[in-house]
């Protein structure tokens, strides 16, 4: 048998302590979780368990990501034409996923119910958390404008999706907290009937100045694709477009760059983080639990004109010219075939970026 590299014993002694962390959590629940337990599971080492993962909560992290961005999506027959139907096939998504009072207190189905009290536990996971779930927003709202764009140059339907994610979010503690209580044909309901809501949301843009400097420089970012979190397909970073680099507390902006972008041209968050062993595994656990409802709510031409790349080594963010990272940083350029011709740096360089027009 081949020897193993360090980079696949590595990959497989994560996979292996992965795999031993779910059964802990299911079997034990994750209060009652052990290291010790998940390492004896894995056939592992203590400290072989803590070389892949910081401690018990970026491991649960990981678990539920590994989860959401593994489920299979519901397959409705036709995908939605109104907002409405989107809202309710969403819902229906994301519904289906709850444990219902019959499930075992320590069964897989029940294995989320500890999440939000670990984002609760301090500022490290509660303010990206935030910026998490308003990128959920923005794109569910930028689908749903896609199927019904709003009648003002600078209406938006972001909150509305604010109010459909609050509706869900609420459903899914209370499902943890009151199994029964639920009753998912009432919330579904509730979901589509917001779509009659007018709450005259609009678009507006912070008055901040980032630093802008027009140039010619190469953009050379990884030839291979990157998965892309939105969509679940690879892709490339070589297109014209917008490409901001922002931290963990900096997502929303990328609402600016999209609306200030010009026509036809790509959107990329390069997604980077000062803590990435815990705040990545949250990350794509919160996008994977949206997008996975989302792609089949609606039909590929309603899909978010927005990438998202998570970059938890930092080589993207180093392609664009950013070598120190931490979750303020929000950092955008402007290419055009291949040369980097805008840089912005600071807080509204998203929109500075998208914006500028040489």
């Amino acid at each position: 048998m081949a020897r193993l590299t360090r980079a696949q014993a590595q990959e497989r002694n994560r996979a292996r302590v992965l795999a031993a962390a779910r059964a802990e959590f299911a079997e034990r629940g994750y209060r009652e979780a052990k290291i010790d337990g998940i390492a004896d599971r894995a056939e592992l080492t203590r400290g072989a368990v803590y070389s892949n993962f910081p401690g018990k909560r970026a491991l649960y992290f990981a678990v539920l990501a590994e989860l959401a961005e593994s489920a299979e999506p519901p397959a409705p027959a036709e995908p939605a034409l109104t907002v409405g139907e989107a809202l309710g096939e969403v819902a229906r998504a994301w519904l289906a996923r709850l444990p219902l009072a019959t499930d075992d207190e320590r069964g897989p189905s029940r294995l989320g119910m500890h999440l939000m009290p670990e984002i609760l536990a301090d500022e490290l996971t509660r303010v990206p958390y935030a910026q998490l779930v308003k990128l959920d927003a923005i794109l569910l709202g930028l689908a749903l404008e896609r199927l019904r764009p709003p009648p003002a140059p600078d209406g938006r339907l972001v909150g509305l999706a604010e109010a459909a994610l609050t509706l869900l979010h609420g459903a899914g503690q209370l499902a943890a907290a009151a199994p029964g209580f639920v009753e998912p044909f009432n919330v579904v309901r509730a979901c589509e009937r917001l779509a009659d809501l007018d709450l005259d949301d609009r678009w507006f843009v912070a008055p901040l100045l980032p630093r802008l400097s027009a140039g010619d420089e190469p953009w050379s970012p990884p030839s291979s694709p990157v998965p892309d979190a939105v969509s679940g397909e690879p892709v490339r970073l070589t297109d014209d477009g917008v490409v901001a680099v922002l931290g963990m507390h900096r997502l929303s902006a990328v609402e600016d760059a999209v609306r200030a972008a010009p026509p036809g041209a790509e959107v990329t968050a390069v997604v980077v983080s000062g803590a990435p062993e815990e705040l990545f595994p949250l990350a794509r656990l919160t996008l994977a639990e949206l997008c996975g409802c989302l792609r089949p709510a609606v039909p590929r031409s309603a899909w978010p004109r927005l990438r998202v790349v998570w970059d938890e080594s930092g080589e993207l963010a180093a392609a664009a010219g950013v070598t120190g990272v931490d979750d303020a940083t929000e950092v955008a350029l402007r290419v055009e075939a291949g040369r980097v011709t805008v840089r912005a740096e600071g807080y509204g360089a998203a929109h500075a970026a998208a914006r500028h027009r040489g």
